[in-house]
C-alpha cells in the first residue's frame, strides 16, 4: 500500500489504517529526517443510512507513536450548524463515542468532525456522509377541502439526492378516524437506481394517480371530494426492516339548509356549516352574509365542528374556515326568496292545516261524547237485566 514517487522522493501510503501510525524516517547520505504520522479512524453506525428520528453514533479512534493527546471534538451538520451530541463518552484517550441528535430528512448531506489538540498541535477536519431517507412534508399536515372540489395530496421524498445501498418499499393507507381500520390505497417500491413503481390497490375508493409528477413524489388526486373522503392519509415507507411515515389529515367542509328550498316570505331557515372533524384551538368556522353587517356574522365555539345561523330574508351567505387568522377555505350558500304564489300556497296550506286540525279535534270530541253516552246506556241495560234475573219488580205509584 506504499510507494515512492520517483521525481519528488515522496512516500505515498494508500488506504491508511490505524496500525500505520508511527515515525517514518528518510535517510539520504548523512542526513536523516523523521516524520510522525498520527492516524484517525471515524466510523458511523448503520453505515450512515438512517430514517428520521434515529440517532447516529460516531466512534473516533486515534493512534500515534507518542502519548495520545486529549482531543476537543466539534461537529457540524450538512447546513454548517453546530451539533451538540446527546451523549459524549470517552473510553480512553484513544477512543471517543458520540451519540448525535435525532435526525430529520433535511439533515442529509456531508457532515464535518473537527478534531483539535494543543499539544501536539492538531487542527483536522474529517468529512463523513449522513443519509436520511424520509419525507420533506411535516410529520402531520392538515389540508382543507370543500365538498365536490378537487384535491391533490402529495408526499415528497428525498431519495433522489441520495444513493441508497438497498431498495425500499412503501404504501399509502387511508382511515376515517385514528382508531378506525386502515384501507390500503396504493403501494410503491423504489429500486437502488432510483426508479419508482406504483400499484393501485383499492377499487372502491375513488381516486386517481396523476401521470405527470416528479419521481420523488407520491401523489393521489380526489377528483370530486365527498364528505366521507375525510380522514387520515398515511404514507409509510420501509427500509432495511425499519419504518417511517408521514400523515395528511383531510378536513372536508359542507353547507346545507333546513328546510331545503326557497325561503317563503315571513318564514325562517337554518343554515348549517359543518366540517368532518373537530377543529384545533387556533381554528374556527364563521357564517357571514355577503355585503351584510356585523349583525349578520355567526362564529363557532372552540373545538366545535359545526355552526348554525337562522335567516329570515333572501341573500348570499358565506361560510369560512379560519386558522391562525388565515382563511383556508370558504363555501357559499344562496338563500333565494320563494315566488309570491308559493307564499300564498304556504299560507293557504297553513290555514288548511289549521282548519283540518280543528276539524279533527271537533270530530274527536264528538266521537268521544257519543262513545261515553253509549257506554252509560250499556251499563243501565246490564243493571236492568240483573234486576229482572233476581225477580225484582218495580213499585209504580198509583
Amino acid at each position: 500500500r506504499s510507494e515512492i514517487i520517483p521525481n519528488s522522493k515522496h512516500l505515498k501510503v494508500s488506504n491508511l489504517r490505524l496500525s500505520d501510525a508511527g515515525i517514518y524516517t528518510c535517510e539520504c547520505d548523512s542526513h536523516t529526517v523523521s516524520i510522525s504520522l498520527h492516524v484517525f479512524e471515524l466510523t458511523i453506525s448503520l453505515d450512515g443510512h438512517f430514517l428520521p428520528n434515529e440517532v447516529p453514533q460516531l466512534t473516533l479512534v486515534q493512534n500515534a507513536s507518542h502519548p495520545l493527546p486529549d482531543l476537543n471534538i466539534a461537529l457540524f451538520d450538512s447546513n454548517d450548524k453546530t451539533v451538540r451530541p446527546k451523549h459524549f463518552r470517552k473510553k480512553t484517550h484513544q477512543k471517543y463515542i458520540l451519540d448525535l441528535k435525532e435526525l430529520e430528512a433535511t439533515d442529509s448531506g456531508p457532515w464535518v468532525c473537527h478534531v483539535h489538540s494543543d499539544s501536539p498541535l492538531i487542527n483536522h477536519n474529517i468529512t463523513f456522509d449522513v443519509k436520511v431517507l424520509g419525507f420533506q412534508n411535516p410529520d402531520m399536515e392538515r389540508k382543507y377541502a370543500t365538498v365536490d372540489s378537487t384535491v391533490i395530496l402529495s408526499w415528497h421524498l428525498n431519495f433522489r439526492k441520495i444513493t441508497w445501498k438497498e431498495a425500499f418499499t412503501g404504501q399509502l393507507n387511508w382511515k376515517r378516524q385514528e382508531s378506525a381500520t386502515a384501507h390500503e390505497l396504493l403501494d410503491f417500491n423504489v429500486t437502488t437506481w432510483g426508479e419508482k413503481h406504483e400499484t393501485k390497490k383499492s377499487s372502491h375508493f375513488r381516486f386517481e394517480i396523476p401521470e405527470s409528477k416528479p419521481e420523488n413524489t407520491i401523489k393521489v388526486k380526489l377528483p370530486k371530494v365527498h364528505f366521507n373522503h375525510s380522514g387520515q392519509y398515511q404514507c409509510q415507507l420501509a427500509y432495511n426492516r425499519r419504518y417511517t411515515q408521514s400523515k395528511i389529515e383531510l378536513v372536508v367542509m359542507k353547507v346545507s339548509a333546513n328546510p331545503v328550498g326557497p325561503l317563503p316570505r315571513g318564514a325562517k331557515m337554518t343554515l348549517i356549516c359543518q366540517v368532518s372533524s373537530p377543529l384545533p384551538p387556533n381554528a374556527y368556522l364563521r357564517w357571514e352574509r355577503v355585503n351584510g353587517t356585523q349583525m349578520d356574522v355567526k362564529m363557532s365555539k372552540q373545538n366545535e365542528a359545526k355552526v348554525e345561523v337562522n335567516v329570515s330574508a333572501a341573500g348570499l351567505w358565506n361560510c369560512q374556515l379560519i386558522e391562525d387568522n388565515d382563511m383556508k377555505i370558504s363555501l357559499n350558500y344562496p338563500v333565494e326568496e320563494a315566488p309570491v304564489w308559493i307564499s300564498y300556497v304556504v299560507i293557504g296550506a297553513s290555514i288548511a292545516g289549521s282548519v283540518l286540525v280543528f276539524g279533527l279535534a271537533c270530530l274527536c270530541t264528538i266521537s268521544g261524547i257519543s262513545w261515553q253516552r253509549r257506554r252509560q246506556r250499556a251499563k243501565r241495560m246490564v243493571q236492568a237485566r240483573r234486576y229482572l234475573l233476581e225477580n225484582k219488580t218495580c213499585q209504580c205509584q198509583q
